[in-house]
C-alpha cells in the first residue's frame, strides 16, 4: 500500500505580483507536498525587493533581499512556517543560471520547506544531505539537477 502524502494547509500570498503566473497554487502545493515528511501549515509569501531585503535585515542582520527565508514556527506534531520568496532575486538568479521561472522557484520552494523541517546547510555534511535531497524531490517533480 502507498503511504499516505502529508496533508498541507497552505496559504499562497502575492505582495509582488510580477510571476503570479509561474506559480499557480496547484503547482506550488505541489512543489511543497513533495518535499514534507510530515503534515504541515505553511504559508508561502511573494515579495518585492524592498520587503525581502526588510526582512532579511531584521530578522538575519543581511542587508540584502535574498532568495527564500523560512521562518519556522514548529516540526511536529505539525510542521508551521512562513516561506517568503523575493520574485525579483528569483528571477535575476533563474537568469543568471540558465533555469526558467518555473525550475528555479521548485527548487527554492523545496529549499525553503526542507528548511521548516530542520534540514540545514551551515556545516559541509549538512549541505550535502540537504542537497541530495532536494535533487531527489526535484528530479521526482520532474526538474533537472538545480546544483549542475
Amino acid at each position: 500500500m502507498k503511504p499516505a502524502r502529508p496533508a498541507l494547509s497552505l496559504s499562497l500570498q502575492f505582495a509582488d505580483k510580477t510571476h503570479r503566473e509561474h506559480l499557480p497554487r496547484h503547482k506550488v502545493a505541489r512543489w511543497v507536498r513533495a518535499a514534507l515528511e510530515s503534515d504541515a501549515e505553511i504559508a508561502v509569501r511573494v515579495v518585492g525587493a524592498e520587503e525581502g531585503q526588510t526582512l532579511n535585515r531584521d530578522f538575519r542582520a543581511k542587508d540584502y533581499a535574498t532568495n527564500v527565508l523560512t521562518f519556522d514556527y514548529a516540526t511536529e506534531p505539525v510542521v508551521m512556517a512562513d516561506l517568503v520568496i523575493c520574485a525579483p532575486v528569483v528571477e535575476a538568479e533563474a537568469q543568471a543560471e540558465g533555469k526558467t521561472l518555473e525550475a528555479h522557484y521548485a527548487h527554492l520552494l523545496v529549499h525553503g520547506t526542507l528548511h521548516a523541517q530542520g534540514w540545514d546547510h551551515i556545516e559541509a555534511d549538512e549541505a550535502e544531505a540537504m542537497e541530495a535531497r532536494e535533487r531527489e524531490v526535484l528530479a521526482a517533480l520532474g526538474f533537472a539537477d538545480p546544483y549542475a
